[in-house]
């Protein structure tokens, strides 16, 4: 399996992990800060961008082995293991696979996976459901607003949109994908790793409550959270974000 990683810095190794239907790119707004002091490793998972894309449905634990997978190729026999969304279900994966391996653990905007997972908020359900409707270039841009808390710092939406539409996502790979994350009922066994969960309070994509379900799981684990942001905090309010998972890490 051919997965394309890049790495950024010197330091302790961090690992970061994407979500769903975004390439290593999308790691841009903080990656230069957490570089200051991390090697930062990013990658795009099976499916997408530069990295190649098999026959899905994936699931969670694939997507935990080709993870481990850039550890291997980076040398690298421990790491802080950061993930959102998507990238969070899979570095839970990560962190009960291979806990030798999970210095700390950071979750981002992510789900416990199971029966008490909060549902994806009815906005982005409908949301789904009316972009069969819609042109494409108006569902994605729809898509990008939804993704984002109810005032984004300005210009945003413009940035996120130009950089999707120049990183289309593979079709079969996005879909590919997402079965990993319909079908991730929760991780068989115990995080030992000490857990940071990041939430944004106005996630319109996974409901901001799953931080506190994460949490009663994880043993000692903690919430901080991003007020009136969304699910791309890490976009929406980077400098916080790189401040926060520093404090944690070190």
């Amino acid at each position: 399996m051919n997965i394309k990683w890049a790495e950024q810095g010197d330091g302790e190794p961090l690992l970061l992990i994407q979500g769903l239907g975004y390439a290593r790119w999308s790691w841009d707004p903080v990656v230069p800060g957490l570089a200051e002091r991390y090697r930062v490793l990013f990658f795009d998972n099976r499916g997408i961008g530069e990295s190649d894309k098999p026959d899905g449905p994936y699931t969670a634990q694939q997507m935990a082995g080709d993870a481990l997978q850039v550890l291997d190729e980076a040398g690298v026999d421990r790491a802080h293991v950061l993930g959102a969304s998507l990238g969070g279900m899979v570095a839970q994966e990560v962190a009960v696979a291979s806990p030798q391996r999970v210095r700390k653990l950071v979750l981002c905007c992510t789900t416990p996976g199971g029966e008490e997972t909060i549902p994806m908020p009815e906005v982005t359900v409908q949301l789904f459901a009316e972009a069969a409707t819609l042109a494409p270039e108006v569902a994605l841009r729809r898509f990008v607003e939804n993704a984002l808390g109810s005032d984004p710092p300005a210009g945003l939406v413009d940035e996120l949109y130009r950089r999707r539409i120049e990183n289309p996502p593979d079709q079969a790979g996005w879909l590919a994908q997402a079965a990993a994350g319909m079908t991730f009922a929760g991780v068989d066994g115990r995080i030992a790793a000490p857990t940071l969960i990041l939430t944004g309070t106005d996630d319109n994509v996974v409901d901001h409550r799953n931080a506190d379900v994460l949490a009663r799981r994880i043993p000692g684990a903690r919430i901080e959270r991003f007020p009136g942001a969304g699910h791309l905090f890490f976009w929406e309010q980077p400098d916080a974000f790189v401040r926060i998972v520093t404090e944690f890490l070190k």
